[in-house]
């Protein structure tokens, strides 16, 4: 597909570019929204890969912009080392003349999805989308909300949304139910979508309390501050929804169904799962036949059945049921704000300018 005159006018590189053999490179800026550790680590892959990116892409991708809940920084082009100490920033300006300063190619969303920020999240991904930047996201609270509006912003502007961070992170899920699986006819699809729930529960097999367990799993940076929506199963049932919504069109906004929470007396049932060679784990699962009822329970595995059985720590694995294609799995991509990242950077890479072209 050709260029649009927006792009070819964001791929310049700007004025007084100091080296004169990579001005025909073009340039692919990126806005960052959100600084925490999901942001940071997007931000060292974009700065490590730089030359990779202009060597096997042809494009010098860079972060152009960082804008946290209450400061901004704008980059140059020729910037290349980390961004200064957050105190130094200019207090934010608003995101409007943040895209019209630095007319990003990409926007990179990587803020919390809190519930008190969902209207803020949404409102800034229409922003985006409406002047003219492609959207990545890890941010789930405006996906589950505004989904619909979202699609029609990004179809009116002829931009993509890709939400491999929110959708299991390095697991590429989103991956499998967005193009992987077009033609399959997936009629199920089934998940341990949680790396915290699933390290949580094996903690409690050996033995721990679950505040004990929720502790080693903060101090491992796997799980948040806030764990509740690991433990009851909401983060788990949000990432299901979103790939139904990639699957099946369903809107995330209309799905609910059960959720059965992990709590201290699911400890018990732990230990004797694992006195008999099994586990306990958290489930999602949705089904076609069933339009919008997406839920989440424990079950019991055997230890070495797969794909649940075999999770280890903070792994995640999800199941298509495929009709006469059978089962396809794809499992592994431990929970953590590398893994976020780096999910990003991968989604980040697809939408450069000239993506798609023969084998690549």
């Amino acid at each position: 597909m050709g260029r649009s005159h927006t792009d070819s006018h964001r791929s310049q590189e700007s004025a007084g570019t100091a080296d004169p053999a990579r001005a025909c490179i073009p340039a692919v800026p990126i806005l960052l929204l959100g600084y925490g550790p999901v942001g940071r680590h997007y931000a060292r892959l974009v700065r490590e890969n730089r030359e990779l990116v202009r060597e096997r892409y042809g494009c010098d991708l860079h972060i152009a912009g960082i804008r946290t809940s209450s400061r901004e920084l704008m980059l140059g082009v020729g910037a290349t080392g980390p961004p200064s100490p957050q105190e130094d920033w200019q207090p934010r300006a608003s995101l409007t003349d943040a895209l019209a300063t630095i007319r990003p190619r990409v926007a990179v969303q990587a803020v919390p999805s809190d519930a008190h920020r969902a209207k803020a999240a949404l409102s800034d991904a229409l922003a985006v989308l409406t002047h003219g930047a492609h959207l990545v996201t890890a941010t789930k609270s405006p996906l589950l909300s505004g989904w619909s509006e979202l699609q029609t912003a990004a179809r009116r502007a002829s931009r993509a949304i890709r939400i491999s961070g929110a959708t299991g992170a390095a697991l590429p899920a989103g991956d499998f139910a967005r193009t992987v699986l077009r033609g399959f006819d997936v009629d199920e699809v089934r998940g341990c979508l949680n790396g915290t729930a699933t390290f949580v529960l094996d903690t409690l097999a050996e033995g721990e309390t679950l505040a004990a367990a929720v502790k080693v799993a903060q101090r491992k940076g796997i799980a948040e501050a806030d764990p509740s929506a690991d433990l009851s199963g909401a983060d788990a049932a949000t990432k299901l929804r979103l790939l139904t919504a990639l699957l099946w069109q369903w809107d995330p906004a209309d799905c609910d169904g059960a959720l059965e929470t992990i709590d201290q007396s699911t400890a018990g049932r732990a230990v004797r799962a694992r006195r008999h060679g099994a586990v306990v784990r958290h489930v999602a699962a949705a089904r076609l036949e069933n339009p919008g009822v997406v839920e989440v329970s424990l079950r019991e595995f055997d230890s070495s059945q797969l794909p649940f059985g075999v999770l280890r720590g903070p792994e995640k694995a999800v199941t298509f049921s495929c009709g006469d294609a059978g089962e396809i799995t794809v499992s592994g991509g431990r929970s953590s704000p590398v893994g976020a990242a780096r999910a990003m950077f991968k989604d980040t890479l697809a939408l450069l300018p000239g993506s798609g072209s023969g084998f690549f």
